[in-house]
C-alpha cells in the first residue's frame, strides 16, 4: 500500500512508525528540516522538506497511485488545502487532522466532503471522549472501549492494600466466578507483558483487565479499588478539550474551569452555563488554597503547555485531590510521567493515531489499537471458517502465550474466555500482544 503523510508532528510520526512496520510505501512531507532529519534516521520512509499543501511538492508523487494520503499538521487550513490538492490529482483515500469542530456543525457551509475529505480525525474530542470516560469510571489508570462500547478495558494501579497481591492470575478468576474479567496486561517495573495463569499479583503493578462494560465496577473492587465518589471537578485550561470537557461533564458534576487567559476565560464561560470559569492560573498554590483543592474530587489538566499540566496535577495530588488526569502531548514524557505517581495520562496524539488506524481498518477483518507507552497492542478480528485454528481443531489453549484472548463476541453477545469456551467461525476476537506477533494472531485467525 503506498501512503503519503503530510506533517511530521506526533501524530504524523507515530502513523508513520506503524504503516513503516507493516512495510508499506511510505513518503512523509514536512517543512521543518529537523524533523524531516529525525525521520530518515529513525522511520524506513521517502521523506520530502516542503509545504504539504504546495501543488508543486506534491506534483512530485504519482498520486493516482496512493492509496491513503493523510494530512496531519497542526495547521486546519493546510490540511484542508493538501487534502483537495491530493484528491483532485488522484489520491484514493484522503484523512485529515482538524482541530476546528465547527466543519463537523450539519449548519456548516463549508465541510470536509467539499474539499475531497473521507475521513476526519479530531484529537482534542478523542481525548475528550477517554477523559470522560476516566472521571465516570473513577479509580481507573486507563480505559478503553472496543466492540463498540460493550468491552472495556480499564488499567488500575494495584496499592499495598490491594486483596489480589501475591496471589496468582488463575487463583483470582477461580475465586471470583460471577466476575467476569480477564487480565490481559501487566507492567511491572515499566516493563509491559503478557501474563499467564501462573503469574502473581505484586505491589505497584500497573494491571489492565478486560470485562463487560457493565461489570467493570465490580472489577475494580475485586482489585481492591472501590469507584471514587466523583461530585466536584475542577478544568485547568478552557482550550478546545477544556471548553469540551466542561460542557460534558457541567450537567453531572459541580464544574469548576480555570483559564489564566481572561480573554479565553471569557469566551469559554458564554458558552458554558453551569460552570464556574475561575481567571487564574493552576500553578498558583495560594489560589489553589483558597479553592479548597483538598475537598476536590478530580483535577484536570487539559492547558496546551504540557510542562504546566504536569507541575500542577503534581501539585494537587500532593494538596489532597482524589483523583488527578493529565493530558500530555509528547508521547516520549509518559514513561517517565506515569513514575511520578499521577492517576491517569491521556494523549490526544495517541487517540487520534488509534482513531486513523480503525478507520483506515473498518473494511478488513482486522483492527489494531496502539496504547501511549504500552509496546503492546490490541487486535480485533473476525474468526474465518478457514482459518488455521479451526482447521486444526484446536482448544482455546493452543493461543500461543504470546497473546491474551480478552473477548469473544459471538451474535452481538461479549463471552470472557475461560478453559471451557469453544472459538466458533465468525466470533470476533479481541487480543491483547506484542507488536511482533499481531501477524501470527492474523495468520492464525484471519487467514
Amino acid at each position: 500500500m503506498k501512503v503519503v503523510i503530510i506533517g511530521a508532528g506526533e501524530v504524523g510520526y507515530n502513523l508513520a512508525i506503524r504503516f513503516a512496520k507493516e512495510d508499506h510505501d511510505l513518503t512523509v512531507i514536512d517543512n521543518n528540516p529537523e524533523k524531516c532529519k529525525f525521520v530518515k534516521t529513525t522511520v524506513d520512509a521517502q521523506v520530502i522538506e516542503g509545504d504539504g499543501a504546495s501543488q508543486r511538492i506534491l506534483q512530485q508523487i504519482n498520486m493516482p497511485e496512493v492509496d491513503i494520503f493523510l494530512a496531519l499538521t497542526r495547521i486546519d487550513e493546510i490540511n484542508l488545502v493538501a487534502s483537495r490538492i491530493a484528491k483532485k490529482m488522484g489520491a484514493n483515500q484522503v484523512i485529515a487532522r482538524l482541530r476546528n469542530t465547527e466543519y463537523s456543525h450539519k449548519k456548516a457551509v463549508i465541510s470536509p466532503d467539499q474539499f475531497g475529505i473521507d475521513y476526519v480525525t479530531y484529537p482534542e474530542k478523542a481525548a475528550q471522549r477517554e477523559i470522560d470516560m476516566l472521571v465516570r469510571r473513577s479509580a481507573t489508570a486507563e480505559i478503553q472501549e472496543f466492540a463498540k462500547g460493550k468491552i472495556t478495558l480499564a488499567g488500575i494501579k494495584l496499592e499495598s492494600s490491594s486483596p489480589l497481591i501475591g496471589r496468582t492470575v488463575q487463583n483470582v478468576e477461580l475465586s471470583n466466578p460471577f466476575i467476569r474479567h480477564k487480565l490481559v496486561i501487566v507492567i511491572r517495573k515499566d516493563h509491559p507483558f503478557i501474563p499467564h495463569e501462573d503469574t502473581k499479583y505484586h505491589r505497584d503493578d500497573t494491571v489492565y483487565f478486560v470485562g463487560d462494560t457493565n461489570d467493570i465496577e465490580s472489577i475494580q473492587q475485586m482489585a481492591g479499588i472501590p469507584a471514587i465518589e466523583l461530585n466536584k471537578l475542577m478544568i485547568l485550561g478552557a482550550g478546545k478539550i477544556g471548553r469540551l470537557l466542561a460542557k460534558s461533564l457541567q450537567t453531572d458534576f459541580d464544574v469548576r474551569l480555570v483559564e489564566k487567559d481572561r480573554d479565553k476565560a471569557e469566551k469559554a464561560g458564554a458558552n458554558l452555563s453551569n460552570t464556574l470559569i475561575l481567571n487564574e492560573s493552576g500553578t498558583n498554590i495560594e489560589f489553589l488554597e483558597s479553592e479548597h483543592i483538598s475537598e476536590v474530587d478530580c483535577f484536570i489538566a487539559v492547558t496546551d503547555n504540557e510542562q504546566t499540566n504536569i507541575l500542577s496535577s503534581l501539585l494537587v495530588k500532593h494538596m489532597g485531590v482524589k483523583q488527578v488526569i493529565t493530558h500530555i502531548t509528547t508521547t516520549s514524557f509518559i514513561p517517565a510521567v506515569r513514575r511520578f505517581g499521577l492517576d491517569a495520562i491521556v494523549s490526544k496524539n495517541i487517540a487520534a493515531v488509534n482513531d486513523v488506524i480503525n478507520y483506515i481498518r473498518s473494511d478488513s477483518n482486522i483492527s489494531i489499537s496502539r496504547f501511549e507507552d504500552i509496546d503492546i497492542e490490541a487486535v480485533e478480528l473476525t474468526v474465518q471458517p478457514d482459518c488455521k485454528f479451526l482447521r486444526k481443531k484446536w482448544p482455546i489453549e493452543k493461543i500461543p502465550q504470546e497473546m491474551s484472548l480478552g473477548a469473544i463476541i459471538r451474535d452481538g453477545n461479549v463471552e470472557i474466555p475461560n478453559h471451557y469456551s469453544i472459538i466458533k467461525p465468525y466470533d470476533d476476537l479481541l487480543i491483547f500482544t506484542k507488536p511482533s506477533f499481531v501477524s501470527t494472531a492474523e495468520n492464525l485467525f484471519n487467514q
